[in-house]
């Protein structure tokens, strides 16, 4: 690898559609915006980001497989993926990079089938609930583990 660390932002099924869908959830800003500025951050902090967005699982997997020697880490919002996709939790524990969990909303506080992750227990770590704020943070966290 470079001497620059690289990071994969993976985002699931329907998160094209932040700003448009639930704007009582996730609020007006498009995903473009919000991608960008997570994009225009990573490069303050010395990260080249590669954003990916899929509405198709096997997508997501093949992405996911395919970052194994190429990136350092990785931040992801699976959207509903992350509460029944086991072919996904198994991706991610296959490629033995630090995996950043990330939703900008607070899953805890949601319909009862979002409260669990199937695909937690193999990441580092998540983060939950602050909007756009949750991708910020979890640059950070990626920048301490890597």
């Amino acid at each position: 690898m470079a001497n620059k660390k690289k990071i994969l932002f993976l985002l699931g099924p329907n998160l094209n559609m932040i700003g448009i869908r639930e704007k009582g959830v996730y609020g007006e800003e498009t995903a473009e915006s919000i991608y960008q500025q997570v994009k225009d951050l990573a490069g303050q902090m010395g990260y080249d980001l590669d954003i990916y967005q899929s509405n198709h699982e096997g997508d997501l997997i093949d992405q996911i497989h395919a970052a194994r020697g190429v990136y350092n880490g990785v931040i992801i919002n699976a959207g509903a993926l992350t509460h029944y996709s086991y072919a996904l939790r198994d991706a991610i524990s296959s490629v033995r990079i630090p995996f950043i969990e990330t939703h900008m909303s607070n899953i805890y506080a949601r319909e009862e089938f979002r409260h669990l992750s199937v695909i937690a227990p193999v990441c580092a770590g998540q983060i939950s609930g602050f909007g756009k704020t949750s991708y910020f943070l979890a640059l950070q966290a990626l920048k301490d583990l890597i």
